[in-house]
């Protein structure tokens, strides 16, 4: 007679290694399925209306919208990337300059820097126009130069390898988005209850919010620090455009961007172009976040400051540069449910204890 319990518990067991088994083969890919699932959600309203302006042919819609999402995600990719190369070799003539003149004369200012001033000042005027000294003390940072380039390139890479990936998935989310998401809120509600729909639907403004407001932000910030930039004639204009991006989630972050290219203007007997520098930084890239967020940032993107710019830095270290994306919102989209989730919790509690008050 077969025994109900060892079925049940084989049953078990099977779904479990069948579960684990999917995991496994899927995680080399997991980075690119959670942010095709991203692109998805926030571009659903788009996509929507595009499918009504084809004439619901969705293989048509989800065929243009993927070509679009392609050009917006890929296209600035490469052309950031054929920019840097030639502030690569800008930056390669500069530092040729460097090793035939050497340094130039330390600032008078730097020596009256309170603690380090003098040191750093004594420390640079060894370089003052001096190329092979300055290339000695060069040759000690190759090794770890070279690593760290080596580092820097296998991350790249690897994000934009998961960037196309995510978009090629990104087409069967739009072409069966509609089953996905029943299927979607069909689990939630066996874990949820009730409750699934408003979950769902506060992870969906999370993310939209981050997306659109907080990156969103960082975005525009990045390109107009390298329009002022490059106006300016200051070097590596792009790279320091991204640096702006990468910043802009640190509240003094883009004035350090701004300020040190300022200043080396300045250095270079440029005023003009410094004063420039700073006004664009100051009334364009640094006030951008004022005026800009009241009007993308929608439902969801009101988030601790810790929140965003651990996702950006942990998103950074775990899933490498499509991680700077994923990372805040990951913990975005947590921390909301996890506020609604113990505020609905809690909220039991509280009407009790009010009662009892009012009974006593």
């Amino acid at each position: 007679m077969p025994n109900p319990g060892s079925d049940r518990f084989l049953a078990i067991l099977a779904l479990t290694l069948l579960g684990a088994g999917c995991v496994l083969v899927l995680w080399p890919f997991l980075t690119a399925l959670v942010w095709a699932a991203i692109l998805a959600s926030t571009s659903w309203p788009a996509f929507l209306w595009l499918d009504r302006s084809v004439g619901e042919r969705r293989a048509v819609a989800a065929s243009l919208m993927t070509l679009l999402v392609t050009v917006v995600l890929l296209g600035p990719i490469l052309a950031v990337a054929l920019a840097m190369a030639d502030n690569v070799a800008e930056l390669g003539r500069a530092a040729s300059a460097l090793v035939k003149n050497g340094l130039p004369d330390a600032p008078a200012w730097l020596a009256g820097l309170p603690l380090v001033g003098q040191t750093i000042h004594d420390y640079w005027q060894q370089f003052a126009h001096n190329g092979h000294k300055l290339m000695a003390e060069l040759e000690k940072l190759a090794k770890p130069a070279q690593a760290a380039a080596l580092a820097g390139g296998r991350v790249v890479g690897k994000g934009a390898l998961d960037m196309t990936i995510s978009v090629f998935i990104a087409f069967f989310f739009f072409l069966h988005g509609e089953a996905l998401a029943r299927r979607l809120r069909i689990v939630l509600e066996r874990v949820a209850g009730q409750r699934a729909a408003y979950l769902l639907g506060i992870a969906r403004g999370t993310v939209t919010g981050v997306i659109y407001g907080i990156l969103g932000t960082g975005l525009a910030q990045g390109v107009l620090a390298t329009i002022g930039f490059a106006i300016a004639g200051v070097p590596g204009a792009v790279l320091l455009g991204v640096a702006t991006f990468f910043l802009s989630v640190v509240p003094v972050g883009p004035p350090l961007v701004w300020i040190g290219a300022a200043i080396w203007l300045f250095q270079q007997g440029e005023p003009g172009w410094a004063i420039f520098v700073a006004a664009w930084g100051f009334f364009l890239v640094s006030t951008v976040d004022n005026v800009i967020k009241p009007f993308i940032i929608s439902r969801g993107a009101n988030l601790p400051f810790a929140i965003v710019f651990l996702g950006v830095l942990g998103g950074l270290l775990a899933f490498g540069v499509i991680g700077v994306f994923l990372g805040p919102t990951l913990l975005a989209v947590g921390y909301r449910l996890a506020t609604e989730w113990t505020a609905a919790e809690s909220a039991p509690s509280v009407a009790a204890e009010s009662k009892a008050e009012k009974s006593n």
